[in-house]
C-alpha cells in the first residue's frame, strides 16, 4: 500500500521543478495567511517549496528570530502577490522560472542573464538573495546502459540514436526547452522525435516507461528520485546542457523589500550556500517514499546537520 501511495504522491512534489512552470494552472484566489511572526515565509503548494521553507525557518528560529511559515499559499501568481502586498515577507524560488515570470528569457539563457533579467525586471518592491547551488530543473535522462552503448554525455548527443523517444508530459511537445529546442539550439533532425506523452510530471510513470524501453530519454527532474512504480531507484544519467536549453534554476529566497532584517539575510544566504541539489533528491525521497517523513521534520534534521 505505501508503494501505490507513493507513486499517487510523487507528481506533486516533481510540480516544483519544470521549467515551463505548471503552477501557472493553479487558482488565483487571495489566500487567507494567518501567522503572527516578525518574519512570514510563504511557499507554494508543492512539498518541495515548503520543505525549504521550513529549512530557512529552523535556520532563522535558531539565530533567535521570530518566524512563521505559510505553507501552500497557491500558485506562482498568488504568492508574488501575497510578498508584493507585505503579508509575507520571503519565499523561496527557482531562479529562471522566476525571471521568466517578469521578463521574456532569449534562448540559451546562462545563469547570468538570468541575475541581469532579475535586476531589470523585478519590481522595486521585492528582491532577491544568493543563489543556492541546489537547482530544481528539468532534464533530459537517459539509461546509464543507453548512455554507455552510444557514448551520450550531453543532450547534444541523443542525436547519434536513430530515434528520440522522450518520455515527458502531453505539453511538453511545444516547451522551448522541448523538440524545439532540440532542434533549434542543438540542431537534432526533428523527423527523429517524438514525445510519449505521460501525465505524472515525471515520477514513477515515466522513469517506467524509460527503463523498459517505451522512451529513450525521459524529461525527470534534477531534484526526483526517479522511482519506478515498483519503488526502485534505476541507474538513471541525466544528460549535461552546455548550451543551456533549460534556464538554470537555483533555489533564491525573494524577499519584500525593507522586511526582511539584514542579519536574517545573511542565515538564508548561508543555509542556501550548504543546500545542494542532491541534499533536495535525498529530502525529496524521505517526503514521498516509504518514510513519508513531513517538511518540517526534513527541514530540522538537515538543519541540524549543518555546521554555519
Amino acid at each position: 500500500m505505501l508503494k501505490r501511495v507513493w507513486v499517487l504522491l510523487l507528481p506533486l512534489v516533481l510540480a516544483a521543478c519544470a521549467s515551463g512552470d505548471p503552477l501557472e494552472t493553479e487558482t488565483t484566489e487571495e489566500p487567507e495567511i494567518e501567522a503572527s511572526g516578525d518574519i512570514v515565509i510563504g511557499t507554494a503548494n508543492f512539498p518541495e517549496a515548503e520543505i525549504i521553507g521550513q529549512i530557512w525557518a529552523a535556520a532563522l528560529s535558531d539565530a533567535g528570530f521570530d518566524v512563521d511559515v505559510a505553507s501552500g499559499i497557491g500558485s506562482r501568481e498568488v504568492y508574488m502577490t501575497a510578498l508584493e502586498d507585505g503579508d509575507v515577507t520571503v519565499v523561496p524560488e527557482y531562479a529562471g522560472n522566476l525571471a521568466a515570470f517578469y521578463d521574456d528569457l532569449p534562448e540559451g539563457a546562462d545563469e547570468q542573464t538570468i541575475r541581469d533579467t532579475l535586476a531589470s525586471s523585478l519590481p522595486e518592491t521585492i528582491e532577491v538573495g544568493e543563489f543556492s547551488p541546489a537547482e530544481s530543473a528539468d532534464a533530459y535522462r537517459v539509461t546509464a546502459e543507453t548512455a554507455a552503448d552510444n557514448d551520450i554525455q550531453t543532450i547534444a548527443d541523443l542525436d547519434k540514436l536513430d530515434q528520440i523517444t522522450v518520455a515527458a508530459p502531453p505539453e511538453f511537445a511545444e516547451r522551448r526547452y522541448g523538440p524545439p529546442g532540440l532542434t533549434s539550439v542543438y540542431g537534432i533532425d526533428p523527423s527523429k522525435i517524438r514525445v510519449k506523452p505521460i501525465s505524472d510530471a515525471g515520477g514513477p510513470l515515466t522513469v517506467q516507461a524509460l527503463v523498459e524501453g517505451a522512451a529513450e530519454t525521459a524529461n525527470i527532474f534534477t531534484t526526483s528520485p526517479a522511482i519506478t512504480g515498483k519503488g526502485d531507484r534505476p541507474d538513471l544519467v541525466i544528460l549535461e546542457d552546455p548550451l543551456n536549453l533549460i534556464p538554470p534554476q537555483n533555489v533564491v529566497p525573494v524577499i519584500r523589500a525593507g522586511q526582511l532584517p539584514p542579519e536574517a539575510l545573511d542565515v538564508l544566504n548561508n543555509v542556501n550556500a550548504s543546500l545542494t541539489t542532491d541534499d533536495l533528491v535525498e529530502m525529496n525521497l524521505r517526503n514521498v517514499g516509504d518514510e513519508r517523513a513531513e517538511p518540517a521534520v526534513i527541514a530540522r534534521d538537515w538543519v541540524d546537520g549543518l555546521e554555519l
